[in-house]
């Protein structure tokens, strides 16, 4: 039976429900959608901090880092009416897929949810006047996929929940064909860095981070001479990638090609005791389609529930694109960028972070997961595993880590130089093309990321952080620093706020 969790905690996951359904594995939230009207806002924002403080400061400050955070993205900034993804998260049924109870009663949830579909569209339509449209643009698709999730024989409940759906799609659709720029989607360098900085307790300097992203590329940029030179010192850095990338799966290997790199991760990972737990089990799946906005991500087995499978998903490329933007879809998934990808999302990456949020006592750090952290974690796991010799005798893995970290640390720039209003979208996309292997379709859609997704930069800023700490405890710890001892404690803080890693040090 799922523990009674205080008040200050509840009303943060009542405003959060898909994260606390699906990370937490809160399933009294099965069949609910949260009210995301402008006045559900309103009243769930005020509930923020109303209780008791919690025994535990590490928690009572975790706990007061998410009220604040939320009080930004929905009091401050409004972003329910800005951001479709909020809503699309909140009617998303892809949610009741992964096997965390019997097909009974998961069927079962599904059609509750389904029933409550009529009123959150209402919901939606109403909260979304703020939207942008070349967000509305960019999302138009996703927000079609979730008709996928409708059961083909739901009967009268089905029906009004596809009337509803048609309306949110015309909604959307409307505002995507309006003749505005980007420069409606652009939060400005204030409300962006408050958006940044309160989903870690952080006070960001948009020029120091700035200047930390350049940092950081250039020294990437230099790994990666190196690892091409192995292969072809005569040629430039991309030149050679760009080559490396071509020799892809084809559609239909895509998923057998994840799985068998996910194999050898999860056995490099335990030979080398890199993380404290290695069991559980993964598998690899095409993404459903309400979430093929994303390439490659994973659906973890959750704190509260009985044990059963982590998921992880793929996006081929839609069979009805161009020949052209097909392969170059494809190349995301090439045997230079695949296995690095697969270390990222499954081990030592997110599947290995999730088998240790299990074992954790604390609902606060069982549920509430600082992003920055929990994506930071799985892009440091990417270079660990260079720095500990997988296929060190391949140079392509460690291209492959630069490439995707390229692609993490371009997308901190382009955020920064977006919202700020520095850096147009043409410009972001011809910034992937050039600081990443990233051509065409796939660097469009990177930087038109940037609009419905301003906070992506998370990946950067949470590697650098924990890369930094590491340093830190190498010093203090001394002949005592292990990368288990570390890693450990970390993973006893759950995924915390970026502000508040340095208990890990302490606790360690």
């Amino acid at each position: 039976m799922d523990r009674v969790l205080p008040p200050r905690l509840r009303a943060i996951c009542d405003l959060d429900m898909p994260s606390a359904r699906q990370y937490g594995g809160r399933h009294e939230y099965d069949g609910l959608v949260p009210d995301y009207s402008r006045a559900g806002v309103a009243a769930a924002v005020a509930r923020l901090g109303v209780g008791e403080p919690v025994d535990d400061p590490h928690d009572e400050a975790h706990l007061a880092v998410f009220e604040d955070q939320f009080r930004v993205l929905y009091g401050e900034l409004e972003m329910h009416r800005r951001n479709p993804v909020i809503h699309l998260a909140a009617l998303d049924l892809a949610c009741y897929d992964r096997e965390y109870a019997s097909e009974e009663r998961r069927m079962e949830a599904r059609t509750r949810h389904v029933e409550r579909w009529p009123e959150a569209i209402e919901n939606a339509v109403d909260s979304l006047d703020m939207v942008a449209p070349p967000v509305a643009g960019r999302l138009l698709g996703s927000v079609k996929g979730l008709a996928q999730g409708l059961p083909a024989d739901g009967g009268r409940a089905a029906d009004a929940a596809r009337a509803a759906h048609t309306r949110l799609v015309a909604h959307l659709g409307e505002v995507a064909e309006r003749d505005e720029g980007i420069d409606s989607a652009v939060l400005g360098g204030g409300p962006f860095a408050r958006l940044m900085g309160s989903a870690d307790g952080l006070e960001v300097d948009l020029g120091l981070l700035a200047e930390q992203a350049r940092q950081e590329r250039d020294r990437l940029l230099t790994v990666l001479a190196e690892a091409t030179g192995r292969i072809d010192p005569e040629r430039t850095p991309f030149d050679v990638c760009r080559e490396l990338v071509r020799d892809h799966p084809k559609s239909n290997g895509v998923v057998d090609s994840a799985g068998q790199w996910a194999e050898r991760l999860i056995e490099f990972t335990r030979l080398k005791d890199l993380v404290p737990y290695h069991d559980g089990r993964c598998v690899v799946r095409v993404a459903p389609e309400s979430r093929r906005w994303g390439m490659a991500f994973i659906s973890l087995s959750a704190p509260g529930e009985p044990e059963g499978p982590s998921v992880f998903h793929v996006s081929p490329p839609d069979p009805d694109w161009d020949p052209k933007d097909i392969d170059e879809w494809l190349e995301i998934f090439s045997a230079t960028t695949l296995p690095s990808i697969t270390a990222h999302e499954v081990a030592p990456g997110h599947f290995s972070h999730g088998r240790a949020m299990l074992r954790l006592g604390s609902d606060i750090r069982r549920i509430l997961r600082s992003e920055s952290f929990v994506e930071g974690w799985a892009h440091y796991a990417e270079e660990m595993c260079v720095e500990e010799g997988f296929l060190s005798d391949d140079p392509r893995f460690a291209i492959g880590m630069c490439l995707e970290a390229l692609v993490r640390v371009t997308r901190l720039t382009c955020a920064l130089g977006i919202h700020s209003g520095s850096m147009t979208l043409d410009e972001a996309a011809r910034r992937f093309a050039q600081d990443t292997h990233i051509v065409g379709k796939g660097a469009e859609a990177e930087a038109g990321r940037a609009l419905f997704d301003p906070t992506y930069g998370r990946y950067a800023l949470g590697k650098l952080a924990i890369m930094d700490l590491r340093e830190r405890a190498q010093r203090e710890w001394g002949s005592q620093f292990s990368l288990q001892r570390f890693h450990r404690a970390l993973f006893d803080l759950g995924a915390p706020p970026l502000s508040l890693m340095d208990v890990a040090i302490a606790r360690g």
